[in-house]
Formats: structure tokens, sequence, C-alpha cells
């Protein structure tokens, strides 16, 4: 009866042995095939003398990458997955958030994969690069931190950031990283924090890409205020649904803000009709074509609504 039990147990052990690797070969493979999936749209950028970098086929005949790695806006080159070298053209440039936008004329490539799902700590992501020699890269890590606002070292601000354990081997810089299903969360860049690796996710970077496709240069407004959220009383919503908004803690002598009414005190809700919840939309509403345009800034202040125009001024 001894020798059942023992024979039980060894049997036991083995197949729990064999399902653990059977379950790393499968998220191993998962891995793999992650890396294989978003390749073909991985390019080597060739945009300053000596060590080159990557970028990411965002859409047809457009490559995203990182801004310091562009040491010039011409004469500059990218190498795809299928070793073609094919010029391109400079599109414009965010140093907020070290982005780059080139156009390579029939590129013929199809776009990677991106999501705007949020990243989350702790999450499985892989740091993909493409080196001029050596072909697709890949180092494999977690979420570490999902954090921001930062101020970079230019001394823009940047409302979010991805940091992870997965090694950005050099050249990295304006490479994907991606997720275990090979779809790009972020561009990855060392040209933020003094070189810390970080990402910039892709609800970011999609925005950033689209406006520099479309007008060239990133315009940043500001209203001339210090915020923080606070969580709005069912008895203070003015007969609003929002459950939260912005506590006005300072308002700037002769900004915007203040030329357009805002008082400290004031609870901001929504700007041009855009429901405002934390500091991150703030700042999505500011930038772009709303720069030096009286928008409806809708406030709470005791407990009535109030509706301002405030003229949206541009940081310089």
């Amino acid at each position: 009866m001894k020798r059942e039990t023992v024979m039980a147990q060894t049997t036991s052990n083995t197949n729990t042995s064999t399902d653990n690797t059977s379950l790393l070969r499968v998220l191993s493979n998962q891995m793999a095939d992650a890396v294989e999936k978003v390749t073909p749209a991985l390019v080597h950028v060739n945009g300053r003398d000596g060590q080159g970098a990557s970028g990411i086929v965002y859409a047809e005949d457009i490559v995203l990458t990182a801004d310091h790695v562009l040491e010039r806006e011409t004469d500059i080159t990218i190498e795809t997955a299928d070793a073609r070298t094919l010029a391109a053209q400079f599109v414009g440039r965010d140093r907020a958030t070290d982005l780059a936008v080139l156009r390579v004329p029939n590129l013929g490539v199809t776009p990677a994969t991106f999501t705007n799902d949020l990243a989350r700590v702790g999450q499985l992501v892989l740091a993909v690069g493409r080196t001029a020699s050596d072909g697709p890269m890949a180092s494999t890590g977690i979420v570490s931190t999902v954090g921001g606002p930062l101020r970079t070292q230019h001394g823009e601000t940047i409302e979010r950031y991805i940091r992870t354990d997965a090694i950005p081997y050099p050249g990295f810089s304006g490479g994907p990283l991606i997720d275990v299903q090979g779809q790009v969360i972020g561009v990855l860049t060392t040209g933020i924090a003094n070189g810390v690796p970080l990402a910039i996710p892709m609800n970011i970077t999609s925005n950033i890409a689209d406006t520099l496709i479309k007008h060239g240069t990133i315009k940043r407004g500001y209203l001339g205020i210090s915020s923080q959220l606070v969580e709005l009383p069912t008895s203070q919503r003015a007969g609003r649904t929002q459950e939260h908004g912005l506590l006005i803690v300072n308002v700037e002598e002769n900004s915007p803000a203040q030329r357009g009414g805002m008082l400290l005190g004031d609870i901001l809700l929504a700007l041009d009709g855009h429901i405002i919840n934390d500091s991150e939309d703030l700042h999505v509403v500011l930038t772009g074509e709303r720069v030096g345009k009286a928008i409806p800034v809708d406030v709470i202040r005791g407990n009535t609504l109030q509706t301002l125009s405030v003229t949206v001024g541009e940081r310089k």
C-alpha cells in the first residue's frame, strides 16, 4: 500500500512538472510570435552619425521614431525588414514627447497593430528594436510603473509614461513596446529623462502623430492654473452626472484663465464640451487647434454651474 502511495505521488509530481513545462513552452512561443508579428513593421532609422535607431510603421508610408535620434532633417534613410534602404522625408517632431514622424514614399509595409488600452503595472511586455546589422532584437520584462505628469529634461511636461524593466538596448529608441499579443502599447525613448528608458503610451502617441502628420508641429496651450483632482459630492454636481473635476488652487496673474474670469476655488468640469476628469484630459484638450481660440469653460462656483469664455494661450 505504501509503495502504491509513493508511486501515485511520483506520478503526480511528474504530471505537475510536465504541465509547468508545457505552460512555459506556450508562453515562450507566444512571446516569440509577438515579436514575429511586429517585426515586418519594424525599421532601422539612420538620422544621425554613429548609432542608428529604431522606428515603427504607423500608417501607410508613415514611420514613427524618437525625436532625439534625428540630428538632421535631411538625408534620412530607413532600412526595412526585407532589406530595402529607402529615403525618408522629415514630417515633424515634438520635443515634449520625444516623438518624430517620417514619410517614406512607396514604403509598402503593413502598419503595426496598435492598442490604446492602458498599460497595467505587472503586465508582461517586450521591448523591440532593429539594428542595421543584427535585425530585430527583443528583451522582456514587466511594466514597473505607469506614471505622470513628468517634467522632462527639456523643461516640457509629459502627462503619462510607462516604465519597464525590459532592457532597451542601444538603438531601441523609437522602437515599440509590445504586449504578448504583439500589439504596440508605447514607443520607446531614452531622450526624455536624462537617459532613463521610458515608453510613451499609444493614446498619447497617436494624438501627437496624427497632429504632426496634419500640421507638422504641435501647439500646446495653457490656461495658467494649478489644480488638483477632487471628487464631486452628488449635492455639488449642479445637475451633472460627472463624479470628478479639477479644483483650481492657483490662478496666475494676467493668464488666460484670469482674463477669462476663472477664480481660485472654481471646480473645472469641461472645456469646449469635453469633460475633464483629470489633468491628462485637460492637456489633451489644450493641444492643437484650440490654441489662440476662445472656448467655453464649464466650472462650478459655489453650487452653481457657470460657463466662461477663455482664450487658450500658447505655451512657448
